[in-house]
């Protein structure tokens, strides 16, 4: 039988030893993992520029927006306080106090022996500031918008020429205040009130001349109201 007799074997099992060395195994290793490593940073970089630069667009988009969500919030702030406005001119409108009403309805109100010599009619106004909301003990009070406060008072001076002056005065008096009118006006808790009477020679007018009488003021004060 032959004998064969291999002359490269050690210089192959050298380089076998060679290739089976694991510290090149862990260089071969590291260098991939360090390509790895570098690709997966180069991506996080251009996801981060990419980030960065719709980040900057978003920004400038949204401090457009806010300069229109500004303008909208001013204009929706003009339409609120104009519906206010025309609230509390249409509330004016509809609770108003007219004086033509008054003076019509003085004029039906007849009583024998009784003139309406002189009708004052005194309005006033009171302003109220509005007040900011505020917290107390952790408890929100709203705020309230500004108001006014009107005042009414009538006064109206009338003569009394019967028989007996003064006896006609509670009945003009009962019929002032039948009247829808000045129950309005006076609500439920005020009341015409007799100021005055004084007996003395009446104005020359039409069938009291030189007749003595009885000249008296009654006073109609309104509740007020606030609007």
């Amino acid at each position: 039988m032959p004998i064969r007799l291999n002359l490269l074997a050690e210089a192959q099992a050298a380089e076998e030893a060679r290739r089976k060395d694991p510290v090149k195994r862990v260089i071969w290793i590291g260098v991939m993992l360090m390509s790895v490593l570098m690709a997966w940073s180069l991506s996080l970089q251009f996801k981060s520029m990419m980030g960065k630069k719709e980040l900057a667009r978003v920004a400038e988009e949204m401090n457009r927006f806010k300069k229109d969500f500004s303008k909208v919030q001013d204009d929706l702030k003009k339409v609120d306080d104009l519906n206010q406005k025309l609230h509390a001119l249409k509330q004016l409108s509809e609770s108003r106090f007219l004086n033509a009403n008054l003076l019509n309805a003085l004029q039906q109100t007849n009583v024998d022996d009784v003139q309406l010599i002189h009708l004052k009619l005194d309005q006033s106004y009171v302003a109220h500031e509005a007040t900011k909301a505020q917290t107390n003990n952790n408890c929100v009070v709203p705020g309230k918008p500004p108001t006014v406060t009107e005042k009414i008072v009538v006064n109206i001076e009338g003569s009394d020429a019967s028989p007996n002056p003064g006896d006609q005065v509670e009945k003009y008096k009962g019929a002032i205040s039948g009247l829808p009118l000045i129950k309005e006006m006076l609500g439920k808790t005020n009341l015409v009130l007799l100021k005055n009477q004084v007996k003395t020679m009446l104005p020359a007018q039409g069938s009291t001349v030189g007749k003595e009488g009885m000249l008296f003021t009654l006073e109609c004060r309104s509740i007020d109201r606030t609007r």
